[in-house]
This record gives structure tokens, sequence and C-alpha cells, in this order.
């Protein structure tokens, strides 16, 4: 017997990183998460999310 696959339930969670509105960037970035969600590209969500989060995060020095 062989085992029905089940589809995933992959809406878009609440925990997406939010993007600044006056960033064109953050915007940018928005749509093609959108875009990507839309296709079922999760790949391209993810890599979105990562970069609208870290767009505006404090960077780090060389030492």
């Amino acid at each position: 017997m062989t085992r029905q696959e089940q589809p995933l339930d992959l809406a878009p969670p609440l925990c997406w990183p939010a993007a600044v509105p006056e960033c064109g960037v953050c915007q940018a970035l928005a749509r093609q998460r959108e875009e990507a969600a839309r296709r079922g590209d999760y790949s391209r969500v993810s890599d979105c999310n990562v970069e609208i989060r870290n767009h505006h995060a404090p960077r780090r020095r060389a030492t």
C-alpha cells in the first residue's frame, strides 16, 4: 500500500519580517517575496525574508 501525499499548507506565516515602508530596497524585496510565494518558490521567499531582516541590521566591523 502506498502512502498518499498530502499537500503542504505553506500560507504566508505571520512571522515574515516587515519591510520598512520608507526603504525602496525593503519594498522591492517584499514585492519579490510576494511574487515568489505566488509561484510556490519558498526557497526564494526565505531568501527575501533573510535579506529584509538583515538589511537594516547593524553591521560588524572587521577587526
